[in-house]
């Protein structure tokens, strides 16, 4: 565990929708989060191809969302399994199947974590433009822990893959 359980961690959560009113849930969402975290900075919003879901699925609204924060990760987990309950997301055990909220947690602070419940850092967030483009809006220098490569280059080095771009408000 990096510092002692009561020194301040940056997390980075990864949101994503695509059921229902897209905008509206991640909103709530990031207000659910700012409640419980005392704030925190949202990247621009994108509207991202599914990635490794069922065929038909709906284009997803994605972001990433910063905060400051004392509370252990396995309670900032069971925070986002609660969160994404109260927005409607039901957990069918399919795969990639659509939903109204998904919160993945990128990253704690320097935590390198492998548990059955909780992986950190993400394990597929360096794969992904859909996390890696709101990454860098936040702080495209960031270095994933356990990687040597920052977001932005990360980014710069994934090959053309499902299609990721700006959503206008």
């Amino acid at each position: 565990m990096s510092g002692s359980p009561t020194e301040t961690q940056r997390v980075i959560f990864s949101l994503g929708s695509n059921v229902g009113d897209r905008l509206a849930v991640l909103e709530s969402a990031c207000d659910y989060l700012a409640d419980a975290f005392g704030g925190l900075r949202l990247s621009q919003l994108y509207e991202t191809e599914p990635v490794g879901c069922p065929a038909g699925s709906p284009y997803y609204l994605n972001a990433c969302v910063e905060v400051n924060t004392t509370m252990p990760p396995q309670e900032v987990l069971a925070l986002c399994m609660r969160i994404e309950k109260e927005l409607g997301r039901e957990r069918n055990g399919v795969y990639g199947s659509p939903r109204t909220c998904d919160i993945d947690i990128v990253m704690y602070g320097e935590e390198q974590l492998n548990t059955p419940a909780l992986t950190l850092p993400h394990p597929r967030a360096h794969t992904r433009e859909f996390v890696l483009r709101p990454l860098c809006d936040l702080d495209a220098q960031l270095t994933l822990p356990g990687h040597t490569e920052n977001v932005s280059t990360m980014l710069a080095n994934l090959p053309d893959g499902p299609s990721v771009k700006a959503f206008d408000l």
